[in-house]
This record gives C-alpha cells, structure tokens and sequence, in this order.
C-alpha cells in the first residue's frame, strides 16, 4: 500500500476544487456568471408561448399574403416555419401542446395540401379554416378575447 505525503493530498484536492470553480465561474456580459444563472437568463430571454404567438402571428399574416400573390414557394416557407416556432414553443410550454394539436395535426398538413395545389380559391379556404382554428385553440387556452382575423393590411416590407 503507497501511502500519500498529507501535502501532496492536499495540493491535489486543492487543483481539482480549482478546476471545478474554473469550470463553473463564466464571464459574460449579462446573462450570468453560474450555470444556474445563465440557464434561468436564456428561458427568461427566450419567454413563453406569448414568443411563439408573436412570430405565428407575423408568418401568418405573410402566409396569407404569399398565398394572396399566388407566391407559393414564399407561402410553403411561411407554413413550414410557422410548424417550427409552434414546436419551439410546445418546448418551452409543453402544456400549450395538446389544444394546439388540431392546428399542427390538421390545419398545417392541409394547408401545404392547398399550397402544393396552387389553387387560390382553394387556399383561401383552407386559411379561413385555419384561422377558425387558431380562434379555437385560443377559447380551449381560455384567451378567447385573442380573436384571430384575416389580414386585411399587407405591411410587409419583403416584395415578391
């Protein structure tokens, strides 16, 4: 049995506490300096489902006015990131996911139907299904005074 000096114990205790604390200190510029403090900084950056509603709510209203123009490529990239941020969002919000269900089970899938269609009576359908929809889901989240419209404005400063 090798028996250990109690100095050198020591120094090797001392160089692995050090390591640990070199691994956990972190300078950064706001979001913290533990682990603890940058993990509960990033999900309060990043927010709850309100997030998600905001980015839907500016890819929807390009969704209709892609779908409009008859621009089905820049309407399918909408759709299909309009599918992403509500994913993101069950993520952040898992409790959100299941009135969302008919949304991204039914009303995503056939509206890349429609888009793939090229039809645009046909796709002026399936967006006023889908914003039936979303109004849904939103009275199931009880916040049925969020009512979803159809654009009536076109703001976007992106030209196809």
């Amino acid at each position: 049995m090798i028996l250990l000096p109690a100095a050198l114990i020591l120094t090797l205790i001392l160089v692995n506490a050090c390591q640990t604390q070199q691994e956990e200190a972190y300078e950064t510029e706001w979001i913290g300096n533990t682990k603890e403090e940058i993990i509960k900084n990033t999900e309060f950056q990043f927010q709850g489902f309100s997030r998600t509603m905001k980015e839907v709510n500016y890819r929807y209203q390009e969704l209709y006015w892609a779908g409009k123009e008859e621009n089905w490529e820049y309407a399918e990239y909408q759709r299909e990131h309009i599918w992403e941020a509500m994913v993101q969002g069950y993520m952040r919000r898992p409790e959100h996911e299941k009135s969302g269900r008919i949304f991204m089970e039914n009303a995503l899938p056939a509206m890349e139907k429609t888009i793939q269609s090229a039809n645009p009576e046909d796709f002026h359908g399936q967006f006023l299904s889908m914003t039936d929809i979303c109004n849904a889901c939103h009275h199931m989240e009880e916040v049925p005074f969020i009512k979803v419209v159809k654009p009536t404005i076109k703001t976007s400063v992106v030209e196809w």
